[in-house]
């Protein structure tokens, strides 16, 4: 892993999370080139294992023994995952043009995205197909049509096109998994039908011919039709049209042939084949642009074309990954020559398999063991990492150029305190130059006219409220923070009641090279900005220093009407009242575990999701059913603020455990002993409980302690409105508000707080 403290001075951009680069991601965790920082843009954070996804569609395994997740690896190996989609490059500048974020700059990018369907020049291919590529958003796909044969009454008819392997392979997959599942639903697996179409002569074209009687004969056996010579030119819902005129029936069509490159590769000037893939040298380079690599099916290496298969892809892993190292060093690339001959074991559904290399082909059972343990061992490379080398210390590694030099040894210097911390100004003045933040008329002077300090409006009737957050970073990607932590400031704001009115923020970015530090600074403002903006809140100015860690905080001002009881508070609460929180709880534990290695990726992914949902409207919405009182989930956790709550109030609280929203695995987390840092100072709490001995047991009882970054309002309602309150919030878009609790009237013991565990 890169050594946090070094300055980073050449930034690699992986795009897609394919084989060879998740090849490239374990060997640089392993040997990582000190000041050299990793970025892998994918839009998935669980990316496929190609050669264990038919035994997972015929059901032989889990999603997650097929899917090695990005997010662990990425965090094993120092580099940054961005959720996002690459749309366009701009090789001028040395950036990646993403759909959802500012662009990211590169120094070398490698991009290994697989690749897409190119069913455009069939009429009705692209409307009533279900493609199996681009392979890393099949499972979506694979899932809804398992549920639309689950519904469909009475036969089924299912066609597949594309007779090499992979229509093969998946054609058997999926006929073993759904004659199970028809089974297992009571009705007559041969309702179903499955009809394979090729445009060659035979299936397995490019396998010997004792493979394909081996098929052929499978393919018999289970019945399923088989249609050569039958290059398909129209489809239609029910139905696909050859050019040689045969009609075939279909309910549901599966597209495993035609794959070539994504659209947008064509406007990169990059030299492309005919089926739009990327062009490389020997050396995984580009043929046009010495700075862009390519790996996997999305490359075709000119000297040496091969089969898009798999064990390709996972064989250039090593040399891209050398490679990409000797760039950045500026050392002389190695060239890479693919084997002419490679072992191809192909799977019949039920765990029998037939090899297949050259001219040599056998079958069995024991194929398929053999198959299933070398998938297992290929995917534990990916799961368990092993230790680390140590990170060098030293940058000397990366070539620079004179300037970059003496920009490197001041980063690495002794950094000065004061003012002399802050960021230079033309960094300052480039990064935050081209954000747009919103405008609004009680803003005198703001960002759009710099001064000394901003100044703000007051309008007649409105009290100002104030507030102040501000933490570092505990993700890697410096867009999500900024979002998240604007979040997190707007949220008091919105508790009480108020319109967000002005913010300033207050930064802190390691040292580095100018360009570095620069986009550091644009990515996350950028992400802060869209936050603000869209709660209309102005952002009139801050201050931006030196720090060893990425930080960002907010001081906020929000406007709210000058009667003072309709300000939304912590007190107010009355016996009778609902407990009603917003959002889930958990960010803590699961960060932690993050921070560890020990949380699955879409765990992480839906925890930011919850986060960067903002409480503007759910402030609303409780405040239009008569909340009494409220405040946002932070640090305390849940019982921290209730007790906040209750005090001020004059009351008790039942808190019901059974209830509680949970993040998907926080509990499995927290029940391995995976706890924030601030979890024992919030423990001390605990004397607030009325049975505490009775809950210890219950897995959400660690996680009212759990301290939350960006969580939910939680918010005291009149019984008589909190249907109708939940209702609101889920038509609102916040899908896991729930009733936890209920507020008592006060009683004589010390400990207000009573838990409820069903």
């Amino acid at each position: 892993m890169q050594a946090p403290d070094q300055p980073v001075l050449r930034d690699i951009v992986l795009v897609g999370g394919g084989h060879s680069h998740v090849v490239v991601l374990k060997r640089f965790g392993m040997k990582p080139v000190p000041g050299v920082r990793l970025t892998v843009i994918c839009r998935d954070t669980h990316t496929p294992y190609s050669g264990m996804l038919p035994g997972y569609i015929a059901g032989h395994y889990s999603y997650d023994e097929v899917h090695i997740d990005l997010s662990r690896l990425a965090r094993f190996a120092g580099a940054r995952l961005f959720r996002d989609e690459a749309l366009g490059l701009d090789r001028d500048s040395g950036k990646v043009l993403c759909r959802d974020r500012p662009p990211v700059g590169y120094d070398c990018l490698s991009i290994n995205i697989g690749s897409t369907p190119q069913i455009g020049d069939v009429p009705g291919a692209a409307q009533y197909a279900v493609p199996v590529k681009p392979i890393n958003g099949f499972n979506a796909r694979w899932l809804l049509l398992l549920e639309r044969v689950r519904r469909h009454a009475g036969p089924t008819r299912i066609a597949v096109v594309g007779g090499g392997a992979g229509g093969v392979e998946l054609t058997l997959a999926m006929q073993y998994r759904l004659r199970r599942e028809l089974h297992a639903l009571g009705r007559n697996p041969d309702e179903l039908g499955f009809h394979l179409l090729t445009s060659d002569p035979v299936v397995l074209p490019t396998h010997n011919a004792t493979v394909r009687r081996a098929f052929e004969q499978v393919l018999a056996k289970r019945g399923v039709t088989l249609h050569c010579n039958a290059e398909v030119n129209a489809v239609s819902a029910t139905r696909l049209q050859t050019t040689g005129g045969e009609s075939v029936d279909a309910d549901e069509i599966v597209w495993v042939t035609r794959a070539g490159g994504a659209p947008w590769l064509r406007e990169t000037g990059l030299a492309l084949d005919a089926d739009g893939c990327i062009q490389v040298r020997d050396t995984l380079q580009t043929m046009t642009d010495s700075r862009v690599f390519a790996a996997g099916d999305i490359a075709s290496m000119v000297n040496h074309p091969r089969e898009k298969a798999g064990v390709f892809a996972v064989r250039q892993g090593p040399p891209l990954a050398e490679n990409l190292r000797h760039a950045v060093e500026g050392q002389a690339l190695q060239s890479y020559r693919p084997q002419s001959k490679w072992l191809a074991l192909i799977s019949t559904g039920d765990q029998y398999a037939v090899a297949s290399r050259g001219a040599l082909g056998f079958q069995g059972a024991w194929v398929w063991r053999w198959k299933d343990w070398i998938d297992r061992r290929s995917m534990l490379k990916f799961d368990r990492f092993p230790p680390m080398a140590a990170a060098p210390t030293a940058s000397s590694a990366v070539k620079l150029d004179q300037e970059e030099a003496v920009q490197a040894i001041s980063a690495i210097a002794m950094r000065c305190g004061g003012c002399g911390a802050k960021v230079g100004a033309t960094v300052l003045s480039r990064a935050l130059g081209s954000l747009a933040p919103v405008e609004r008329d009680d803003v005198l002077i703001g960002l759009h006219a710099p001064d000394d300090a901003a100044v703000v409006r007051v309008p007649p009737g409105k009290l100002v409220v104030h507030t102040v957050d501000f933490f570092r970073s505990f993700i890697d990607d410096p867009f999500v923070f900024g979002k998240v932590a604007a979040n997190h400031a707007l949220g008091d704001i919105f508790a009480m009641g108020a319109e967000a009115q002005s913010a300033t923020a207050i930064v802190t970015v390691p040292p580095g090279l100018e360009a570095k530090v620069e986009d550091v600074l644009f990515q996350m403002m950028s992400g802060a900005i869209e936050v603000l903006n869209e709660a209309n809140c102005a952002l009139v100015g801050g201050h931006t220093g030196e720090g060893s860690e990425l930080a960002l905080g907010f001081a906020v001002n929000g406007l709210v009407d000058e009667d003072i009881a309709a300000v939304m508070k912590k007190s107010g609460m009355r016996p009778g009242d609902v407990l009603v929180l917003t959002k889930p709880i958990g960010t803590g534990t699961l960060f932690a575990a993050h921070a560890r290695l020990e949380a699955r990726g879409r765990w992480i992914d839906a925890a930011l999701v919850s986060m960067c949902q903002s409480n503007r409207l759910g402030a609303q919405c409780l405040r239009e059913h008569g909340a009494t009182a409220c405040t946002d989930l932070t640090g305390f956790g849940l019982l921290g603020h209730l007790v906040e709550m209750t005090r001020p109030s004059g009351v008790d609280a039942e808190l019901n455990l059974a209830a509680l929203p949970v993040l998907d695995g926080a509990e499995e987390t927290s029940a391995a002993g995976i706890l924030s840092s601030l979890q024992p100072a919030n423990v001390r709490l605990r004397r607030a409980l009325r049975n505490q001995n009775e809950a210890l047991g219950h897995p959400c009882y660690p996680l009212i302690f759990d301290p939350q970054t960006a969580g939910g309002l939680l918010a005291s309602v009149p019984g008589n409105r909190a249907e109708a309150c939940l209702d609101a919030l889920h038509a609102l878009g916040y899908t896991h508000a729930a009733a936890i609790g209920r507020v008592l009237a006060p009683g004589a013991a010390l400990a207000p707080i009573v838990l409820k565990l069903k």
